[in-house]
């Protein structure tokens, strides 16, 4: 550790990271944070490039990587495998832009069923229910 770095406790990691103690552990476990020595009797300290290697986590997690692909991210975060990161994002952005295309197609059918819940009169069966009775909206 360099003598510049600041020493934290884990919990000081969490709060500086915004996350909880158990997020920390649970990316330790997966490999995605390392676990520092423990001093004989003492207690594990991090330092700013783990509280930066979180947010890195936290960010990438936000952009809809799983957590296997943030590793992999990890793996090429010095910058020089440009090719390789923008080959992950690109499937990304497509997997982005088919739940984008299915959450529209959702919007449509469900818009259609409250339009037609508005337009019932009397005592009718309800063309909501009757439509997931029938079970039109199964992908086969």
């Amino acid at each position: 550790m360099r003598a510049d770095t600041q020493q934290m406790t884990i919990g000081a990691l969490a709060k500086a990271a915004g996350v909880n103690v158990e997020t920390i552990r649970f990316y330790q476990r997966k490999g995605l944070i390392p676990v520092p020595d423990r001093p004989y009797g003492g207690i594990r300290h991090y330092d700013n490039a783990d509280v930066a290697r979180l947010k890195f986590i936290k960010s990438a997690q936000w952009l809809g990587f799983s957590l296997d692909e943030v590793a992999e991210l990890l793996r090429l975060e010095d910058g020089t495998h440009c090719d390789e990161a923008g080959s992950l994002a690109e499937r990304k952005l497509g997997e982005v832009r088919k739940k984008l295309a299915d959450l529209q197609q959702l919007e449509t059918a469900l818009a259609e069923l409250v339009g037609a819940c508005h337009r019932q009169k009397g005592n009718v069966s309800c063309p909501l229910i009757a439509s997931l009775q029938g079970h039109c909206f199964l992908k086969q």
